[in-house]
C-alpha cells in the first residue's frame, strides 16, 4: 500500500533544550551552576498544531513540553521528530479529516500529544496493518499506534507502552434479524473480519467452540480493512462482523449504515504503542510522556473528546498484555 505523509516536518532541527556551548568558564562556581540548572523546555511555537477537525485540537494545542522529559529524548528524535505509523480508516481511533489526507482520531491525537509533551515534531504515515511492525523494526518508524492489541506474540517483536484497554464487539444489521446476542449465536453463520488481528483470533476461537459443541462452524470472510468487512453486513453477504467495540459503536451511531453494535463481554485487553525493544531511550520517553499526560488530566480530555472515556488506563504500563 502506498504510504501518505500526513504531517510534514519543518526544515531544520528544533532548538535544543540545553545550556550554551563554547569555552569552559574559569569560574568553577558558574560552571557548576550551569551544569545543574534545569533544561529549558523547547519552544512551543515551533511544535505542530493539531488539525482543525481534530475533536481534541484545543487540548493538544494547549500541551506544553515537559523540560525534563524533552532533555532525555533520543538525539535522532530531537532532530528529525517522531516518525509514527498508523492505519487510517478505523474510526474513532484513526480516520481522515474532510480533506482525505489529514489523520485525526484518538490514535493520531495521542501521538501529537506525546510529541508536544516531549517537545518534538511528529510525522504520521498511513500503512497497511501488516506492514507496521516491520516498519518499526527496520527503523523506518519510531513507533506504531494503530489500535494494536498488546499480546505475548507481538511482544516477541516489539515493546509496548499500553495506552487504553478495549474489547471486541459484533456488528449486525439493524433489528438484528439473525438473532445474534453472543459468540454462541455465530455458529452456522457467515461472519466478516479484518485479516490478521485480534478480532480474527477471537472469531477463529468462536468457530472452534462451535465445532467442539457439535454445531455448524462459522464461515469466515477475511478482508484487509474494516470498511470492506462492514460492507459484507450491509449488503447481506455476512450476518455479522467482528471488530473492536469502539469501532462498532462508532459505526452504529451512523443511521445511514443501519447496523447495531453488541459488546462481547470479557474481551477487554490493552492496546499498545509498539517500539523496537532495544530503543530503550524512546520507550522510556514515550512511557514518561504518557504518564505525564495521564497525571495532568490531558489524557482524560483526549479520550473524552472522542467519547472514549471507558478506555482509560490509570498509568502507562510496559508490555501489560497477556
Amino acid at each position: 500500500m502506498k504510504t501518505r505523509i500526513l504531517t510534514t516536518l519543518a526544515a531544520g532541527a528544533l532548538l535544543a533544550a540545553a545550556t550554551a556551548c563554547g569555552a569552559q568558564s574559569l569560574d568553577s562556581g558558574s560552571s557548576q551552576a550551569a551544569a545543574t540548572a534545569p533544561a529549558a523546555a523547547p519552544d512551543t511555537a515551533a511544535l505542530d498544531q493539531a488539525p482543525t477537525e481534530e475533536k481534541a485540537a484545543d487540548v493538544i494545542n494547549a500541551i506544553t513540553p515537559d523540560a525534563a522529559l524533552a532533555a532525555k529524548v533520543p538525539a535522532k528524535v530531537k532532530t528529525e521528530g517522531l516518525k509514527v505509523v498508523s492505519s487510517i480508516g478505523y474510526p474513532p481511533m484513526e480516520l481522515y479529516a474532510s480533506d482525505g489526507k489529514t489523520a485525526i482520531g484518538l490514535d493520531p491525537a495521542l501521538a501529537r500529544a506525546i510529541a508536544r509533551k516531549l517537545g518534538v515534531k511528529v510525522t504520521i504515515t498511513d500503512e497497511e496493518f501488516n506492514s507496521q511492525i516491520p516498519g518499526v523494526l527496520t527503523g523506518r518508524y519510531d513507533f506504531v499506534i494503530s489500535s494494536m492489541t498488546d499480546n505475548k506474540e507481538r511482544q516477541g517483536q516489539v515493546t509496548f507502552v499500553d495506552y487504553v484497554r478495549a474489547g471486541a464487539g459484533i456488528l449486525v444489521k439493524s433489528g438484528n434479524p439473525a438473532g445474534i446476542a453472543g459468540p454462541a449465536d455465530l455458529c452456522g453463520k457467515t461472519v466478516s473480519v479484518v485479516d490478521n488481528g485480534s478480532s480474527l483470533a477471537a472469531l477463529e476461537g468462536y468457530a472452534a467452540d462451535c465445532t467442539k459443541a457439535g454445531k455448524k462452524g462459522v464461515d469466515i470472510l477475511k478482508f484487509p480493512g474494516d470498511q470492506e468487512a462492514l460492507l459484507q453486513v450491509s449488503n447481506g453477504r455476512a450476518q455479522a462482523s467482528i471488530t473492536d467495540y469502539v469501532v462498532a459503536a462508532y459505526k452504529a451511531a451512523d443511521a445511514k449504515l443501519a447496523v447495531e453494535a453488541i459488546a462481547l463481554e470479557g474481551t477487554e485487553s490493552p492496546w499498545g504503542i509498539g517500539m523496537k525493544p532495544d530503543n530503550k531511550e524512546l520507550i522510556d520517553s514515550v512511557k514518561g510522556a504518557l504518564d505525564a499526560l495521564i497525571q495532568s488530566g490531558e489524557y482524560g480530555k483526549l479520550l473524552k473528546a472522542w467519547n472514549l472515556d471507558k478506555l482509560a488506563v490509570q498509568s502507562a504500563v510496559v508490555n501489560g498484555g497477556q
